[in-house]
């Protein structure tokens, strides 16, 4: 893939100059932080690649504002290439080596359940801004602390407002869940025909493509032989630009709805842009938001010229936020301590929206359902999408 190519040099480039100037700058009295995430391998690299620079926006804002406790915050930044082991490694190194006394991370979420036991073990806090697995914070929600906390749109809240909008905008409920075949698109089956079944729908077709497919006509001409006048894809950006192409082939464009890996610019660099356009996603914020949203996208952009996933920059900068108030709250970096902190954190000024108590004892889970929204590639940028069925929708349509 070229384009994670073009991006992995950014990475590395930006993750070297990060761990000389972490190295140089740190000593005994300040607050490190950590990042792991994919930069450079896998499809899901450039969302790590937004993540990363929006997580440093955010250490950038806090030290100009005087630090935490007066102390100068310090961001160390690992790239894990997309696999459960270099993720392991960068975990271990984050938190036996360096020190951290926090992570923001990782993009994958496969990886993120590789090394959750590390963090938990050892009394970390770790904010997820990127991975969605459900699990990431229900592992050890029973345990006495629960050290994982997210800011990201887990599978299940965006399957909800999905589901919804299929309901709506299907003439006759027919709707359809087509899915790639890894863990998280056999996940997202699971999700979307839980939350339709509480609508009361059976999907008249379910069909599985696999992630690296360049041909789904066959599974959708069966989807379209079984009515589906509306189709919910779960997979990320380039298996869905397969199925945009395919569903060209053979002249069949139902509604099409997509999760937020969506926002990668592999959709419309494989599907081309007018393709791309027929997607609808659910995304938690979108540059033309609001004006903190337009002013991040404008800062990242200087590190990174061709973002297109703002939702990750947004996400991992309000989980720096997040982190920063817990440990003023506490006035403490000790683990334990600032975990408590964050399930009693309110009034936290974020670019998606000021957290008023967002994490509690048994939910951490920093954005639900009601704080997303649909939103379209137009013109080779996502924005917010509007229409009849979005206007109809309602807080009690949001099952889940």
């Amino acid at each position: 893939m070229p384009s994670v190519h073009r991006f992995a040099k950014l990475a590395v480039a930006g993750a070297i100059a990060g761990s000389l100037w972490a190295g140089a700058a740190a000593y005994a009295q300040d607050i490190k932080i950590g990042y792991t995430a994919d930069q450079s391998a896998s499809g899901v690299a450039e969302l790590g690649i937004a993540g990363r620079w929006g997580f440093e926006a955010a250490i950038e804002d806090i030290n100009k504002a005087g630090g935490i406790m007066g102390r100068k915050v310090v961001g160390v930044v690992r790239d894990d290439q997309g696999t459960p082991p270099k993720a392991i490694q960068n975990m271990t190194e984050l938190i036996d080596a360096e020190k951290v006394h926090a992570v923001v991370g990782p993009a994958n979420s496969g990886n993120a359940l590789a090394w959750l036991h590390l963090p938990q073990q050892k009394k970390i806090p770790v904010v997820v801004p990127i991975g969605t697995a459900t699990e990431i914070t229900n592992r050890y929600a029973k345990e006495p602390q629960n050290y994982l906390f997210r800011v990201s749109m887990v599978d299940r809240e965006q399957v909800a407002l999905l589901g919804a909008y299929a309901v709506k905008a299907s003439k006759d409920k027919k709707i359809a869940i087509l899915a790639d075949s890894t863990g998280y698109g056999q996940g997202g089956i699971k999700d979307a025909t839980d939350i339709l079944a509480l609508h009361g729908v059976t999907p008249v077709a379910t069909e599985k493509y696999g992630p690296k497919d360049t041909d789904i006509t066959s599974q959708l001409s069966k989807i379209k032989a079984a009515g589906a006048d509306t189709v919910i894809i779960y997979g990320i950006a380039d298996g869905t630009a397969q199925v945009l192409r395919s569903m060209e082939k053979i002249n069949y464009m139902p509604v099409t709805l997509g999760t937020w890996g969506n926002l990668s610019s592999l959709l419309p660099k494989m599907a081309g842009e007018k393709l791309s356009e027929h997607l609808i996603l659910a995304a938690s914020t979108t540059e033309d938001t609001n004006a903190k949203t337009k002013a991040l996208g404008e800062r990242v952009r200087k590190n990174f010229p061709t973002l297109t996933t703002f939702p990750c920059s947004a996400q991992a900068y309000d989980s720096v936020m997040l982190l920063a108030a817990a440990m003023k709250l506490a006035n403490s970096t000790d683990g334990e301590k600032v975990a408590a902190a964050l399930e009693n954190v309110t009034g936290v000024e974020g670019v998606i929206k000021t957290y008023n108590k967002p994490f509690t004892k048994t939910a951490h889970e920093g954005l639900s359902v009601a704080d997303f929204y649909l939103a379209r590639w137009k013109n080779g940028a996502p924005v917010r999408y509007e229409d009849q069925f979005t206007k109809a929708l309602t807080p009690a349509d949001l099952k889940k």
